[in-house]
């Protein structure tokens, strides 16, 4: 806006609102949010520096892991000084079920203190990440909605939504009639236990999401993007890859989508590299905010 024109509006008073339209403009761009398994290794030699440096790219958001009743070998408090110091908040965490690893942080040792500690840092989610390859058995299969409907009821009681998170394993039959992905959503509330569906891997399963937002429309609040090579169906870059975002994203309200976060579990070429590549990709296609 050149000088005549600024005065121009201002005499007119159309200056508060151009400043308002400006900020509602900025105020609709989607905050950039990333899993922080994306990262582990930059983590586990200085978890301030990669925060910092996720914030110089123009991160907000996380999902973060390992919540082992600390924070990355830190308290609460310490954790969330960590966080308002570089301008970070947590949206949600990762949690195993505590099925054969019984661990603090799984949903079957000490639920409610991993409650409470995501509750005081401001998560608004809590996730079952994974299922490790000696719990995927049937006996541990029939085990999962009550398991879920339970964490997800403690959840619930700190205002914090459970979900689940999907690989491409459950996408296997689990009996004739349905696979294992189905019978959790099918044997589960579906106001207690939601879904962040793993773009990648329910792709490389070779099943459609917008079929599932279909069939189950609202119970996908959760995302994971990240997009796979074509060929040998490896991790890529965003944009980099095979996967329609385009056409999913459309699908976006059907789904239930609240928050999405790029992950990309690994890379060949250095892993902040393969950031800003997503990044760039990201903020060039506006289907993304």
């Amino acid at each position: 806006m050149d000088r005549k024109d600024f005065i121009t509006l201002s005499s007119l008073g159309f200056l508060g609102l151009y400043s308002c339209g400006i900020s509602n403009l900025n105020m609709n761009k989607k905050s950039l949010a990333i899993q922080l398994y994306t990262v582990r290794d930059a983590i586990a030699k200085n978890l301030e520096k990669t925060f910092e440096k996720l914030a110089e790219l123009g991160f907000t958001e996380l999902e973060i892991y390992g919540y082992n009743g600390s924070f990355f070998g830190k308290t609460r408090n310490e954790f969330q000084s960590v966080l308002k110091n570089v301008g970070l908040k947590v949206i949600s965490s990762h949690h195993t079920t505590g099925i054969l690893h019984n661990d603090e942080g799984t949903l079957l040792k000490n639920w409610e203190k991993s409650v409470e500690d995501l509750h005081f840092i401001g998560s608004k989610y809590m996730v079952c990440s994974y299922l490790f390859p000696e719990e995927r058995t049937i006996e541990n299969y029939q085990k999962l909605p009550e398991l879920f409907n339970k964490s997800g009821e403690i959840t619930k009681k700190a205002e914090i939504q459970f979900a689940y998170h999907n690989h491409d394993f459950e996408f296997e039959k689990f009996d004739d009639s349905k696979n294992i992905y189905d019978f959790i959503l099918e044997n589960t509330s579906s106001d207690l236990i939601k879904m962040e569906l793993d773009l990648y891997w329910i792709s490389k399963a070779g099943l459609d999401p917008l079929v599932y937002f279909e069939k189950y429309p609202k119970r996908f609040p959760l995302w994971h993007v990240k997009d796979m090579k074509a060929g040998t169906k490896d991790f890529a870059e965003i944009g980099n890859g095979t996967i329609d975002f385009k056409r999913i994203f459309e699908a976006r309200e059907k789904a239930g989508l609240n928050y999405w976060f790029l992950e990309q579990d690994s890379s060949d070429k250095d892993i902040f590299d393969s950031i800003r590549i997503s990044r760039k990709y990201i903020l060039e296609h506006s289907y993304f905010r």
